[in-house]
């Protein structure tokens, strides 16, 4: 892994929307990353409703992905995956503020999402951007042998910004 984030040391991240040509892309990456990955129809129809599907390029090479529903005042984020080789050099968390700030400029007072609770490095993420669990979901994903509960995680979107500044300065915790 060291070798991989030296190789990636000073490159750009840039972000911008997803397209029905990035789909056999982002399903390679979904299918390296999980044992029960999402189907390219499923991607396919987050596009096609209109879900926010955004994707992270880093120094010109294709590195993750994230999609997000928004609705009622709620936004829930859906999936986030970043390629094995550009882990660990912060592009999920600027995916993930640039998901928050979006939701939160398009007026959403709340954001959601479910992680495995056995994915620790996703839920360290989770939590120092602001997410507070609130519930469990019985058997929500497949998993070998039968099926495992996904934690439910959610985010206050209004003053979420002066929070994350108060953290900074480190006049709150948490």
């Amino acid at each position: 892994m060291a070798l991989a984030r030296e190789r990636h040391v000073g490159l750009v991240v840039t972000h911008r929307p997803m397209l029905e040509s990035d789909l056999g892309a982002v399903a390679a990456i979904e299918t390296s990353a999980y044992l029960f990955p999402w189907s390219i129809g499923i991607f396919g129809d987050c596009l096609r409703v209109g879900y926010v599907c955004r994707m992270v390029e880093c120094g010109g090479e294709l590195a993750g992905y994230g999609i997000m529903s928004m609705g009622a005042g709620e936004a829930h984020i859906l999936n986030v995956c970043v390629r094995a080789d550009f882990r660990g050099m912060g592009i999920a968390r600027r995916l993930m503020l640039w998901l928050l700030g979006h939701a939160r400029s398009a007026g959403q007072s709340w954001l959601f999402l479910e992680v495995r609770p056995t994915n620790l490095p996703a839920i360290l993420l989770y939590e120092s951007l602001g997410f507070v669990r609130v519930g469990l979901r019985h058997a929500y994903y497949q998993a070998v042998g039968g099926r495992e509960d996904a934690a439910v995680y959610r985010l206050d979107l209004i003053g979420w910004e002066d929070r994350q500044q108060a953290l900074i300065d480190g006049r709150a915790e948490l």
